[in-house]
């Protein structure tokens, strides 16, 4: 469990270095599978439209953890997105038989070699994880739960 913490750490840490090359003025690829452009830098701010793996975006600005991105291909489509979601380098989504998101890993650093470091270094349940990230929770609806409850829902 501490040697997934210590690579999950180091995950986060590179990909923070590669958001914070990105700068206004640069080109950017989304680097997700999907990239939300919101109406401001909250996360609950309204939805302008939806960028997808390998869209390409002019900076327009840099603001904390976020971007006001400029798509490309329809200029009229501008907004912020989190600096997580854009790579400095570009994305090829061309058919290599990998799915969208194993692209969006590989943008990331996660490869086929940490792939097999993990499989190699315990008995991991992949079936969860899968379970797990195909939930899904409407921004309303995480929006109601953090009011209900009564938790700070930030900027």
């Amino acid at each position: 469990m501490k040697k997934l913490f210590i690579v999950l750490a180091v995950t986060l840490m590179v990909t923070g270095v590669v958001s914070a090359q990105i700068k206004k003025g640069d080109t950017a690829w989304i680097a997700s599978k999907t990239a939300a452009i919101k109406t401001s830098t909250w996360f609950f701010a309204g939805t302008r439209g939806t960028l997808q793996l390998g869209d390409r975006v002019t900076v327009l600005q840099v603001s904390g953890n976020w971007a006001e991105v400029r798509s490309v291909a329809n200029t009229s489509l501008s907004g912020w997105t989190q600096l997580v979601n854009l790579s400095s380098r570009q994305i090829s989504t061309a058919a290599s038989g990998a799915s969208a998101n194993e692209v969006a890993l590989a943008g990331k650093g996660f490869n086929q070699e940490v792939e097999d470091t993990y499989k190699t270094s315990g008995n991991y349940n992949y079936d969860d994880v899968d379970k797990v990230e195909a939930i899904t929770v409407s921004q309303d609806d995480l929006y109601k739960f953090m009011v209900d409850g009564h938790l700070f829902t930030g900027e």
